[in-house]
């Protein structure tokens, strides 16, 4: 079992920044990817930025290229996602989730993960 819980979340105006947390707890080393996903009101989930917990590779929805930028830090064995330029688009519920196997080439961004968060708010006002 995998326990994770995000923080950071918050109201901006448009242009500005929030960096969310996520604290992973639990069996965090069977984890082959970590990712962040959002989804807003009537909309699906999707995939926003993820991360190969070995090697660090990462991977982005292109609308968020450039803007957003995943970290990790394992030995705290937390994972960051780094939000600038925010639009009022970026206004959703924002989950981080892990999944113990690795996913098929190109399906890291697909919310097909195991565990999730409870989710942080990200409010951005034009």
């Amino acid at each position: 079992q995998v326990q994770l819980v995000e923080s950071g979340g918050g109201s901006v105006q448009a242009g500005g920044s929030l960096r969310l947390s996520c604290a992973a707890s639990g069996n965090t080393y069977r984890s082959c990817s970590m990712g962040w996903f959002r989804q807003a009101p009537g909309k699906e989930r999707e995939g926003v930025a993820a991360i190969y917990t070995y090697g660090g590779a990462t991977y982005y929805a292109d609308s968020v290229k450039g803007r957003f930028t995943i970290s990790q830090d394992n030995a705290k064995n937390t994972m960051y996602l780094q939000m600038n330029s925010l639009k009022p688009e970026d206004t959703a519920m924002y989950y981080c989730a892990t999944r113990r196997f690795c996913p098929p080439p190109g399906g890291i961004l697909r919310p097909d993960y195991n565990y999730w968060g409870q989710g942080t708010q990200v409010t951005v006002s034009s």
